[in-house]
């Protein structure tokens, strides 16, 4: 049965993120073209791409190629800029997509590839990374080491689907979300930039990461992994039994 806006006001955000991500997954397209994308963050991305320019933009996930098109299509607008896509499966990405001059498809897996795709790049060149591949902690942390080097100060790094056990509920104990706090605690080059985050609902919470810097700081002072997944496990729990209005007054009493 469809919704309506109007017809809807006291849903709970839980449920208001769960239709949306329906939406998406089963629904979005871009150009007739399916693209696993919230509208609400696509919009950020232009917003993004007008103001740093980027020579060239590298998607990791690419799924059926509807996004790297749209971003195709951004360059397009502003008269610069590329797209390198990497997947590990790009059997379902159409032709006209692949025939866009702006755009280069490089199958395999991105840790893999990494020196592909730098020889594609140089030094001198801006660049816009967004991650929207496996989302799992491992995944998510390795990519963000392995591929930060391209981005120069002012510039992003973009994870996708941190809103995994932060939004949407999944099996998975820990993802995206805590790759990202990893990250940002162990190098000081990247800042979370939560400005991009101001329409609320956003399938990246804390994963719009700009670079403030190039000195290759690194804070040493996080491990590299979660304490332990069982603690992971833990914090579902919570999050199914209490209210999400207490804990944002712990988190609140917390940061004070």
């Amino acid at each position: 049965m469809p919704r309506y806006v109007e017809e809807s006001l006291d849903l709970p955000m839980a449920k208001v993120l769960q239709i949306l991500q329906e939406g998406v997954m089963y629904g979005t397209t871009y150009f007739g073209v399916r693209t696993l994308k919230n509208p609400l963050d696509a919009w950020i991305y232009q917003e993004l791409l007008h103001e740093t320019q980027p020579d060239v933009i590298i998607e990791i996930g690419n799924a059926n190629g509807g996004s790297a098109l749209m971003l195709a299509h951004l360059c397009d607008n502003l008269g610069k800029g590329r797209v390198i896509g990497l997947d590990i499966n790009q059997k379902e990405i159409p032709q006209h997509v692949r025939d866009h001059p702006r755009i280069r498809f490089i199958e395999g897996d991105a840790r893999q590839n990494i020196e592909q795709v730098e020889k594609l790049i140089s030094k001198d060149e801006r660049v816009l990374i967004i991650e929207d591949s496996a989302h799992t902690y491992d995944m998510t942390l390795d990519l963000l080491r392995l591929y930060s080097k391209f981005v120069k100060p002012g510039d992003y790094f973009i994870i996708e689907d941190s809103i995994v056990n932060h939004g949407l509920e999944s099996e998975i104990p820990v993802g995206p979300y805590e790759a990202i706090e990893v990250f940002a605690a162990e190098n000081r080059d990247f800042v979370i930039d939560r400005t991009r985050e101001r329409f609320l609902i956003t399938w990246n919470p804390k994963g719009f990461l700009k670079c403030v810097s190039s000195g290759g700081g690194t804070a040493g002072t996080m491990p590299s992994r979660p304490l332990n997944r069982t603690a992971g496990r833990w914090r579902g729990t919570v999050r199914r039994f209490i209210p999400p209005i207490l804990l944002e007054m712990y988190r609140y009493l917390r940061r004070r």
